[in-house]
């Protein structure tokens, strides 16, 4: 009896120190989780209550909401294109309708909703809040954390009336019947981008935008020029002092391309004057050679020039980056970044 209460003892025991240790490997890898993937992976992205916000239709909301839906993104990466064409035309009958984004190097499949008045497969059912929340807050009409090709942290800045001047126009679209699948994207990402939503509770003021620079510096934060034109580390984190230096990488159905340097370095675009810039947004060219249908200059060309030599205005007061890319030569390991492009080879560390 004693032999068998002894063994028994040693097994309750083994048990204890088993069930001990499971425990601390539980908080171990769930302090690690919430270290890697963030809280909200696990608590769901910060979002505030939906209001009863209405906006009424002005046509002077309906001109302006037009106008910026035109030329900040919303109807480029919501309506599907004729990718054919040089100048992408949205498909005939199919504005804002949604699609599926073309780029391949995304974590997933990324679809950009239909937001026509279509009430089966569109935003007919949606409020004016549940937009408005997801234009600058990062949330969807259900609840979820959006994904961040949605530049929504960029979108916080717009001004409250401007924001009610898209979602105005966006109701006067005529309604087309587009089904779409959910967006999927793989983990981590997944969870990761929980984190990002941050609710707006204050009203958003016109900036000042009284001289070109002030204009361009809003613009460009705006329609977020520094997230594709600045190069990025192994974590995909902008890498300090490269801002607007290029060097990027897309892989697209048009190749892979690497982003320009904006800056007025000699290997940027000290050549550009204002007229050139214009230019090349409106043709998608500069001289005889094409940019690439990665660069969106089919949208930014919506612009008026006034808004477009804000944005030059504000490049040209950029840091000067010395950064050489050259998508037309064979990729080269790039130092400064560590990515393959063309010219690469040129850089140096300083």
């Amino acid at each position: 009896m004693t032999r068998f209460a002894l063994g028994d003892s040693r097994m309750k025991l083994a048990l204890r120190v088993v069930l001990v240790v499971a425990i601390v490997l539980i908080i171990v890898v769930g302090v690690a989780a919430v270290k890697v993937l963030g809280p909200r992976a696990f608590l769901g992205p910060r979002s505030r209550s939906l209001t009863s916000l209405t906006f009424e239709v002005t046509p002077r909301r309906l001109a302006r909401g037009k106008y910026l839906a035109s030329s900040i993104g919303c109807l480029y990466c919501h309506s599907p294109h004729d990718w054919s064409q040089h100048d992408d035309p949205i498909l005939p009958g199919m504005t804002g309708a949604g699609q599926q984004l073309p780029y391949t190097d995304l974590p997933g499949k990324v679809f950009a909703p239909n937001l026509t008045p279509d009430k089966d497969t569109g935003a007919g059912n949606w409020t004016d809040d549940m937009l408005a929340r997801a234009i600058r807050e990062g949330i969807g009409h259900d609840g979820r954390a959006l994904f961040g090709i949605m530049p929504f942290a960029h979108y916080r800045s717009m001004p409250d009336e401007d924001l009610a001047s898209i979602i105005v126009y966006f109701r006067s679209l005529p309604p087309a019947r587009n089904v779409l699948p959910k967006t999927e994207i793989i983990f981590p990402v997944k969870y990761i981008m929980q984190n990002d939503p941050q609710p707006l509770t204050a009203a958003v003021p016109v900036p000042d935008i009284s001289d070109p620079v002030k204009r361009g510096s809003f613009l460009v934060n705006l329609i977020g020029c520094a997230d594709c034109h600045t190069p990025v580390d192994n974590h995909h984190m902008p890498i300090p002092g490269m801002e607007f230096s290029g060097g990027q990488i897309f892989q697209t159905p048009w190749g892979t391309v690497a982003s320009a340097n904006l800056t007025p370095d000699p290997s940027g675009i000290p050549y550009y004057d204002e007229g050139m810039f214009i230019k090349a947004m409106r043709t998608g060219a500069v001289g005889a050679r094409e940019l690439n249908k990665t660069m969106p200059w089919s949208v930014l060309g919506n612009m008026t020039d006034e808004d477009l030599a804000g944005i030059f205005a504000y490049l040209k007061t950029r840091k000067p980056v010395s950064h050489h890319v050259d998508n037309t030569e064979p990729p080269t390991l790039c130092p400064l970044e560590g990515a393959m492009h063309g010219a690469g080879n040129q850089n140096r560390k300083q």
